[in-house]
């Protein structure tokens, strides 16, 4: 296949997941400020971090809120919002129309149409869970049609690469900007511990998962533990990880990364978060996002770049 299409599918899988995320991610922030006073110092520019616009000029006080909504909802000039990752999307999608199903086409045009005709009610509270649930629905939606309709040679391998890649890429950022700070005052935060955990797991949707495996009372280092070693779990780091090694193995000229993936899913395997501290958890973080980042590099060296 061309090295264009290649990475337009793999690009596709990315955006559909970032806005995926993001979704989940503002309403399950939207459900936590609810539950916490305003002295935990919880507040919206966590998830602004998290989807990486940290450095956006975002107005203080009563209008922060709608400020921050409409920036990670509706702004096309923020890359990270998710009217701007759906349109992106659908972009790659409707350039690789050829290899992809019909069906999987018509379906991100859909969302599309409904992300540009009701995100900007989701800025407004009273709709917001209704329209941000449609729009997880509707990428998982999409996921799962591919899955059940794409012969899956090469195309879908990048497909199932760039969503595990942003997948991994998400739960690391979760855990860096949102838990980490909530870490640095553990004394000021104590009671509201409980919630805080869930809300993290909530945002990726790894409540139910966990709390089935781990019966015992929520602790950080349980949740740390499950987010990032957690075999079985499709949004933990090392299963996001492995299925990316799967993948590669099955394409041309991946061993190089296969071999570099399956370094890192035996890094994380043997990682003891329970022992860390903030700062060693900062750094863990740290280095496993650049790690991602130059796999993302290798991967448009190796098959994305014209001169291959």
């Amino acid at each position: 296949m061309l090295s264009r299409v290649a990475e337009r599918v793999y690009w596709a899988a990315r955006y559909l997941e970032r806005a995926e995320d993001s979704a989940r991610l503002i309403d399950v922030q939207s459900q936590l400020l609810l539950d916490l006073p305003a002295s935990t110092g919880i507040a919206w520019p966590h998830i602004v971090g998290i989807v990486g616009v940290g450095d956006a000029k975002l107005t203080r006080g009563r209008a922060a809120e709608r400020d921050t909504l409409k920036l990670l909802l509706t702004d096309d000039r923020c890359a990270s919002s998710i009217s701007a990752t759906i349109a992106m999307a659908r972009e790659n999608f409707r350039t690789t129309r050829d290899i992809v199903p019909t069906e999987a086409w018509q379906c991100v045009n859909e969302l599309h149409i409904f992300a540009r005709s009701q995100l900007r009610w989701a800025v407004g509270k009273r709709r917001r869970h209704e329209i941000l649930s449609e729009i997880v629905a509707r990428v998982q939606g999409v996921r799962g049609l591919l899955a059940d309709t794409m012969s899956h040679g090469p195309a879908y391998q990048f497909f199932c690469v760039g969503t595990n890649l942003e997948r991994a890429d998400m739960c690391t950022r979760i855990i860096d900007v949102a838990v980490a700070s909530l870490l640095q005052d553990p004394e000021r935060l104590e009671r509201f511990e409980n919630t805080l955990w869930m809300s993290t797991l909530k945002s990726v949707s790894g409540y139910q998962m966990y709390r089935q495996y781990v019966r015992r009372r929520m602790r950080g280092a349980d949740v740390l533990a499950f987010l990032f070693q957690d075999a079985d779990f499709p949004r933990s780091i090392r299963h996001c990880l492995w299925q990316i090694e799967q993948c590669m193995a099955r394409l041309p000229n991946g061993a190089a990364l296969t071999k570099r993936l399956d370094t890192l899913v035996q890094t994380v395997t043997e990682l003891t978060v329970g022992e860390l501290d903030n700062a060693a958890l900062h750094a863990e973080v740290d280095r496993f996002q650049v790690a991602l980042a130059d796999l993302n590099q290798q991967m448009s060296d190796t098959w994305f770049s014209p001169q291959n």
